[in-house]
Formats: C-alpha cells, sequence, structure tokens
C-alpha cells in the first residue's frame, strides 16, 4: 500500500510541476506577445481607417516601441513584472518541495 500511496504523491508532484511550468511559460510569453499583438491591432485599425498594412506596420512599430519605451523607463515597473515572475517559480518550487517531504512521511 506505501509503494501506491508514493506513487500517487509523485503523480500529484508532477501534475503541480507541470501546472506551475506552464503557467510561469504562459507570465513570460505574454509579456513577449502583448507587443506584438499591439502592433497587430494598431495595423488593423489603421486598415479600416484606409491605410495600406505596409504603411499602417511603419506607423504602428514606432508607436508600439515608444509605449514600451515609456514602461521601460517607469521607475520599478519592469523590475517588479520580472519579479513577479521569478515569485511565481520561487512558489512552484516551493510547492513541489512539499510533496518530498510528504512522500518522506509515507516511506517512514
Amino acid at each position: 500500500m506505501k509503494k501506491v500511496n508514493i506513487a500517487l504523491v509523485r503523480l500529484l508532484q508532477f501534475v503541480v510541476f507541470v501546472l506551475f511550468t506552464f503557467m510561469v511559460i504562459a507570465y513570460f510569453g505574454a509579456m513577449v506577445l502583448l507587443p506584438l499583438d499591439a502592433i497587430a491591432l494598431l495595423i488593423k485599425l489603421l486598415g479600416v481607417l484606409g491605410l495600406h498594412g505596409f504603411i499602417g506596420a511603419l506607423i504602428a512599430i514606432p508607436a508600439v516601441g515608444y509605449l514600451c519605451l515609456i514602461v521601460y523607463k517607469t521607475p520599478e515597473l519592469c523590475q517588479m513584472i520580472v519579479d513577479t515572475g521569478i515569485e511565481l517559480v520561487k512558489t512552484g518550487k516551493t510547492k513541489i518541495e512539499a510533496f518530498n517531504e510528504v512522500a518522506n512521511a509515507i516511506k517512514s
């Protein structure tokens, strides 16, 4: 019965690991994709206003770049975003290590 309990703990540990890995990838992926999405939306908006897609891209890319520069120059904002992701990683590591304690308690 102990082997079944340990296997169950390890399975749940793996599920938590996959969940936290997905959350971290989604978080940092969203930070990369947000400016790209803003560029795509601005190009579409300028297309609705009658500008060709190429001309819209020539306008949208510097506009979004400037917005990213404003975010970058805002004190502590970029560091806070990165720290939030790192705290997510640390929380996941702590929760995964907690399963090891449960498995060791079952073995004893």
